[in-house]
């Protein structure tokens, strides 16, 4: 089967499938492929634009973004009381989020699944039972350890700054097959290296059957007697992007893979609501510091992401190394005017160094006057309290490493050249609202529960209010993970898909009545 352009159709469209999947990024693209597998016929609807990888390939990062990303890189969450305003990025377009990640895949902690499956009572979230689906999905999108000769002067600095202080550092995994460390993978890898799942499941998903159409908004999910019939929406139109002409799927089974931002906004808009659509969002709050260095670093030399630390894990705290296109950096450097350019033009002797949080959850997700939804979050004060630990490490780190100077996260602040400057200020900090703060993993927006009372899907992905009606994507994980979410979504996206395609008859049968 071919990509259908849907910004190309100018005549409404009417058709009936087993199975119509809302979203082709980590979860959808998944789902769509194991059941095209199984023998059913598939349509994935995507809201985005087609742009195959030769394609985004040549794109600067700023046009990158722009036609990849949703809001064109610009979504943020609100902040509510002291909380950093955060960025957040989100894939629009065929492949989703996954052509905008680091590749960076780390499997859910057994500890997190231990929680999950104890206190949450989600049984067969064991380490043992997701086992399986996580090697063969690491198969699928041949994930593989960074090689220390990829490692950038950037990040091998700060490796050494954490010889120093006894902090271990061990090499990232990534879906990446002849990586040749050109430092831009969350603006799509220029080389073809990324597995991301427009490059590693969504062609076998076309080839066993399924048809993938981009430019497809879907704007409900329909529903009769509590068993969903399909999907209808509009094809957006290729000159103003705006919705026009209509379409209708008839399904025996909708899987809505929208992400953590958009299925709660299309669960809302059908009439599929509980008390949980929408709350319960976790972000992964982000940041990182940068050191000036005497010695030339050139850190776009090398993997953008190839080391990470795991020693603050029980301080809900992850080190990940981290070195992106140097334009983007520089529009986050301090300074107006002289003082921006001085920064600016020591550009190669910077390195950079990040870490995340593994967050409370503090997030919600409500409808707003645009196609976008208002993303709220309240940073708790534990997590608070966890940020400013993570600048003074990573601070830390760098001056262990020779740094002359160290830039902290922080909005209008100056360098500081000093451990003793650096220690004083996290002591005392300012505002955590003027922490510079990004995310790339919002999840939990549709939470899975073993009780209606407490989530929005069943252990099986199944919606607790609508038969027939799945979800696979980020928003089903019940609480944060700490690690980065690609590989985590693509193994519940295929336990998830497993069990529709074992029960499918059962599923067809409800569809019938």
């Amino acid at each position: 089967m071919t990509i259908l352009l849907g910004r190309e159709l100018t005549s409404p469209m009417s058709t009936s499938v087993d199975v119509v999947v809302i979203g082709s990024g980590a979860g959808g693209a998944v789902v769509a492929r194991e059941l095209a597998r199984a023998g059913r016929s598939v349509i994935v609807l995507e809201e985005g634009g087609y742009h195959p990888q030769k394609e985004y390939a040549a794109l600067s990062p700023s046009r990158a973004l722009s036609t990849l990303a949703r809001e064109a890189g610009l979504g943020l969450a609100v902040p509510l009381g002291d909380t950093p305003v955060m960025s957040v990025l989100a894939g629009k377009c065929v492949g989703g989020s996954s052509v905008l990640t680091g590749g960076v895949c780390f499997r859910i902690p057994d500890e997190v699944l231990h929680d999950w499956s104890t206190r949450l009572e989600l049984d067969g979230l064991t380490p043992d039972a997701l086992a399986p689906f996580f090697a063969e999905i690491e198969r699928d999108i041949e994930v593989e350890t960074v090689p220390e000769s990829m490692r950038s002067r950037s990040t091998e600095l700060f490796v050494e700054g954490a010889a120093h202080l006894g902090v271990p550092m061990k090499s990232l995994r990534r879906n990446t097959s002849g990586c040749k460390g050109a430092s831009r993978c969350n603006f799509g890898c220029p080389n073809g290296a990324k597995m991301s799942v427009d490059v590693s499941v969504l062609p076998e998903a076309r080839k066993h059957g399924a048809t993938i159409i981009s430019d497809a908004l879907v704007e409900k999910i329909d529903v009769e007697r509590g068993v969903a019939r399909g999907v209808s929406g509009r094809f957006l139109d290729a000159r103003t992007g705006e919705p026009g002409v209509a379409f209708e799927i008839r399904a025996r089974v909708v899987v809505v893979a929208c992400g953590s931002l958009h299925t709660p906004i299309l669960l809302k808009r059908s009439g599929l609501t509980t008390a949980h659509v929408g709350r319960h969002l976790t972000l992964h709050p982000a940041f990182r510091v940068g050191a000036l260095f005497d010695e030339r670093v050139e850190g776009w030399d090398g993997a953008m992401q190839s080391v990470y630390s795991d020693h603050f894990a029980d301080e809900g705290l992850t080190l990940v190394g981290v070195y992106t296109a140097p334009s983007v950096l520089a529009a986050a450097f301090p300074g107006v005017g002289r003082a921006h350019r001085r920064v600016v033009k020591s550009m190669p002797n910077l390195a950079f160094f990040g870490a995340m949080l593994h967050d409370d959850g503090g997030g919600r997700v409500m409808r707003w006057l645009s196609r976008e939804p208002l993303v709220t979050y309240r940073m708790s004060a534990r997590d608070r309290h966890r940020l400013w630990k993570g600048v003074g490490i990573l601070g830390e780190l760098a001056f262990a490493a020779g740094a002359r100077e160290v830039m902290l996260p922080i909005f209008g602040a100056d360098a500081i050249t000093s451990p003793q400057q650096l220690r004083a200020l996290v002591a005392s900090p300012p505002s955590t609202r003027k922490v510079e703060c990004m995310s790339f993993h919002p999840l939990g927006s549709a939470k899975m529960s073993a009780d209606p009372a407490y989530g929005v899907v069943k252990p099986s992905g199944e919606t607790w209010s609508t038969r027939n009606v799945f979800v696979a994507d980020g928003s089903v994980l019940p609480t944060s993970i700490g690690v980065n979410s690609q590989l985590p979504v693509m193994a519940m996206a295929l336990r998830i898909a497993r069990r529709i395609a074992a029960d499918f008859e059962l599923h067809g049968r409800l569809a019938a009545a």
